[in-house]
């Protein structure tokens, strides 16, 4: 069982820029491929970014490309995501997860495989514009 908890969401201005933090705890964190998906109001939940175990390989949905960066810390047990000039399509709750990396065959097939894995309880994002 791995436990995820996701922090730094919060109301920012159009065009700024945050950084989401997820904990984990409970197994070897580096055995686990991360990623970050998000759930807008009335919209099903969207993948965002996965991160393989050992932090050398990514994967980011299309329409976040050049804004969101994923990263990860093993020795600290976290995974990150930071969000540059964010809009307001990005508001969202924003849930991190995690995959045992024997699991995944790919990083782009990161979605595929996320509902084997372990979910966080969201973090609310919300841009002004």
């Amino acid at each position: 069982q791995v436990q995820l908890v996701e922090s730094g969401g919060r109301l920012v201005q159009a065009g700024g820029s945050l950084r989401l933090s997820c904990a984990a705890s409970g197994q070897t964190f580096s055995a686990y491929a991360m990623g970050w998906f998000r759930q807008a109001p009335g919209k099903e939940r969207e993948f965002v970014a996965a991160i393989s175990w050992s932090g050398g390989s990514y994967h980011y949905a299309d329409s976040v490309k050049g804004r969101f960066t994923i990263s990860r810390d093993n020795a600290k047990n976290e995974a990150y995501l930071e969000i540059n000039n964010v809009k307001p399509e990005d508001t969202a709750v924003y849930y991190c997860n995690a995959v045992h990396r024997f699991q995944i065959p790919t990083m782009p097939s990161y979605p595929q495989y996320a509902k084997f894995g372990f979910w966080g309880q969201g973090t609310q994002v919300t841009v002004s514009s």
